[in-house]
């Protein structure tokens, strides 16, 4: 097992990190991560043509019952930070505006800065690779 994965959370912890994820999503306190490093959210956000309004509105869906597990940032620089993995199912219209069923595989990073938390979302596509989930 990777040493940097873990599923050893209660409900409630992961109610709480939930709680803060969505309260700076709500306050506008977030991005989604959309730089050289991260075509496939790009991609992901073209293709079924996710306008800033409905990326909001899709993280503020997520559950509890979402979470799958968490990982230590694997990036020197921010190796204290925990990044939070959910795989909400939602639906979407695809490009022929046909509505599809589609397993978003997001993980978040909650980050203290001198302004108070942020939420930065480094994942926002497809699923593509397998998950299990922690309250499922």
């Amino acid at each position: 097992m990777n040493p940097y994965y873990n599923q050893n959370y209660t409900r409630k912890q992961i109610e709480d990190v939930l709680s803060t994820i969505k309260e700076c999503i709500n306050a506008g306190r977030f991005n989604i991560a959309m730089n050289e490093n991260r075509q496939e959210n790009i991609d992901f956000i073209n293709e079924y043509n996710i306008y800033p309004s409905k990326r909001k509105e899709i993280l503020m869906q997520i559950s509890v019952d979402d979470f799958c597990h968490s990982l230590k940032n694997i990036n020197i620089k921010y190796d204290k930070e925990v990044l939070y993995v959910f795989v909400p199912r939602i639906t979407l219209a695809n490009a022929l505006g046909k509505q599809e069923l589609v397993d978003m595989y997001t993980k978040f990073n909650v980050i203290k800065g001198k302004n108070g938390r942020r939420t930065i979302v480094i994942s926002f596509h497809k699923l593509n690779k397998p998950i299990s989930y922690l309250f499922r």
